[in-house]
């Protein structure tokens, strides 16, 4: 099992920046992506960014240029910095996890999730 903890959310005005991170715990070798999703209410679960273990990373068009995914792999926590916040923004932030197991297939890990909102 993995565990993700989320930290980092909270309300900010139209324009400003927060920075979120997730920190992972357990059984985290043979996790090969990690990544953020967001869900705003009414609305489906999205892509915002992902982060590979040898650090590629993809970003929807919404977001690339003002979000920026990091990984500090020694403290095993991984980062969203986003910038130019929009209202749109707002949202509930999941951090996620992939991992190979024994058995070559994927698991799939999700945190508890940290609320962004983005208003004046």
């Amino acid at each position: 099992q993995v565990q993700l903890v989320e930290s980092g959310g909270g309300l900010v005005q139209p324009g400003g920046s927060l920075r979120l991170s997730c920190v992972a715990s357990g059984f985290i070798t043979s996790i090969y992506r990690m990544g953020w999703y967001r869900q705003a209410p009414g609305r489906q679960r999205e892509l915002v960014a992902t982060i590979t273990s040898g650090g590629s990373t993809n970003y929807p068009d919404s977001v690339k240029g003002r979000f920026t995914i990091s990984r500090d792999n020694a403290k095993n926590t991984v980062y969203l910095q986003m910038n130019s916040l929009k209202p749109e923004d707002t949202a509930v932030y999941y951090c996620n996890a992939n991992r190979l197991n024994l058995l070559g297939r994927t698991e799939d890990y999700w945190g508890q999730g940290t609320q962004v909102t983005v208003s004046s």
